[in-house]
């Protein structure tokens, strides 16, 4: 079953990035000669949405940890999960239910951090029209992906919403359906369509699944147990890094989104659409949980919270595929 990986679709980036490479490097940035070689893999196309991590190479918060840190795009022919369990990457960048999904299948990882509090999923409307809460989409349509389906279905039994009310409409991952009327409402991430239209000067209402009990841990760093078991220094010196990096991140969003910009020229990205998209993602990544405990932070109870909604999503797991030792280290410090 196919849940959120359907939003790391070239559709979905195409929209906001038209000619961008899954293969672009860090041009014009040094290495750090004498910093151990380490990879983080990323879950998609350089773009803002990994603003924290280009902070932290470019301000050299790696180097200060003792790593000289890669930056691997990912892509729609470049998966997360394999350069992980092959040891080409020290963490990568996934989701709860993708590693569900792997453990299930074998695959020896844990969860070390979660960058994303709030999953990114947002049912998207217009002002016309709205939909703000989950029981608004009773008699609506409703524009999908059908391998989404297990997503709707999750938010619909949370909130006791009839999903034979609902219209499900297959159209591409772009706005245009919703903007032409076709469709009442679209399933898209809450940074990336509703960004794209407010670019385009269609201002659209935008309902976050997450604020209605849908909760699944996005963007999350996940490591090998083999990796936790010997190369425990590593891990907590990336970690350590990326925390830097998404502190000034906080800080100052727009500067994020300029650096990103810098960083790649070739990936067609426009500063405006990635100021939009560096503010519209911190409510999803800062929370009074990360103000109390740092970035990254999760708890028994988000964690449980977790275990619920994953189970609609057909993904069984226990509080074993959560680690927060590595987090436990670096906020210590």
């Amino acid at each position: 079953m196919t849940t959120t990986r359907t939003f790391h679709g070239l559709n979905r980036r195409t929209f906001l990035s038209t000619g961008a490479a899954a293969t672009l490097a860090l041009a014009g940035r040094p290495a750090f000669a004498n910093g151990k070689d380490v990879a983080l893999q990323l879950s998609w196309l350089h773009s803002v949405q990994f603003g924290g991590s280009y902070i932290a190479r470019e301000r050299g918060y790696w180097a200060q940890n003792g790593l000289n840190v890669a930056l691997n795009p990912g892509g729609p022919n470049a998966p997360v999960e394999p350069p992980v369990v092959a040891g080409n990457a020290l963490v990568g960048i996934s989701a709860a239910d993708y590693t569900a999904a792997a453990v299930a299948q074998g695959a020896p990882f844990k969860i070390i951090g979660v960058a994303m509090q709030k999953n990114p999923f947002a049912i998207a409307s217009l002002a016309a029209n709205p939909v703000n809460s989950p029981k608004d989409l009773e008699g609506k349509s409703i524009g999908m992906a059908l391998a989404n389906m297990p997503v709707l279905q999750a938010l619909c039994t949370l909130n006791d919403v009839d999903i034979d009310a609902i219209e499900v409409i297959p159209t591409q991952y772009d706005a245009a359906p919703l903007v032409a009327g076709q469709v009442d409402s679209l399933l898209c991430w809450a940074t990336d369509l509703p960004v794209a239209m407010a670019i385009q000067g269609v201002e659209a209402v935008t309902m976050l699944m997450a604020d209605h009990g849908y909760a699944v841990h996005s963007q999350t760093y996940i490591a090998t147990e083999d990796s936790l078991a010997n190369r425990r220094d590593d891990l907590v010196a990336l970690m350590r890094g990326e925390v830097m990096g998404w502190n000034d991140y906080l800080a100052d969003p727009a500067a994020a989104a300029a650096l990103t910009v810098e960083m790649f020229p070739d990936a067609g990205l426009d500063l405006p659409t990635q100021v939009m998209q560096a503010e519209r993602q911190v409510p999803l990544m800062f929370s009074d949980l990360t103000e109390a405990q740092g970035f990254g932070w999760f708890t028994e109870d988000t964690v449980a919270q977790n275990i619920e909604t994953l189970a609609l999503l057909d993904r069984n797991v226990t509080a074993d595929l959560w680690d927060r030792s590595i987090l436990e280290d670096v906020h210590a410090a």
